[in-house]
């Protein structure tokens, strides 16, 4: 199981003119890299930046567990954020969401609700948000994907809700939609 934030009204920024032209979740950005070279994009899984993985097995999600994620994530602002710059793990190209704290803040609110969910299974010790790009690739495919998302305008995403996906066995599908609360945005 997954918990991924969703975002709405994404707009792409700073063209020549100033205007603000929607690009839902920057995807026109990432959508070809992801589709080749990210494995989850191949699965199913739409461009995202990863709350909480791994979640609960599917067999322990029943409406007493919906109803406490849907109350910590209620208590949670809808927030902005927005993709400029790239970033990388070992073996993986990303976008860094920034601000990222909102994010981080998503993490550890789940994470403490249920801790035998640990953000990636308690392999790393810092969270880092991120929407991934492209991975296992080699060094050189990764520069040459950077340097073209360096050329293209940053977008900016109104992260809204958290998406519970579950796997069916050969995709990742939305199992439940959790709506963050919202603020008044200027």
């Amino acid at each position: 199981m997954r918990c991924h934030g969703r975002w709405q009204n994404e707009y792409v920024s700073g063209g020549p003119d100033g205007t603000h032209r929607p690009d839902p979740g920057g995807r026109a950005s990432v959508r070809g890299w992801r589709e080749r070279l990210d494995p989850s994009a191949q699965g199913g899984v739409p461009a995202h930046v990863t709350v909480l993985f791994p979640f609960l097995d599917e067999s322990r999600i029943n409406a007493l567990v919906c109803s406490a994620l849907a109350d910590v994530l209620a208590s949670r602002q809808a927030f902005d954020v927005c993709f400029r710059r790239c970033g990388r793990l070992p073996g993986v190209l990303y976008l860094v969401p920034d601000p990222g704290t909102q994010l981080r803040q998503l993490t550890e609110a789940i994470a403490d609700r249920w801790p035998e969910a640990p953000s990636y299974g308690g392999r790393f010790a810092e969270i880092v948000p991120h929407l991934t790009v492209a991975q296992g690739q080699e060094g050189a495919v990764l520069e040459e994907i950077e340097a073209d998302l360096a050329s293209r305008p940053p977008f900016t995403s109104h992260v809204s809700s958290v998406e519970l996906m579950v796997h069916d066995g050969t995709k990742w599908q939305e199992q439940v939609s959790f709506a963050l609360g919202e603020c008044n945005r200027s």
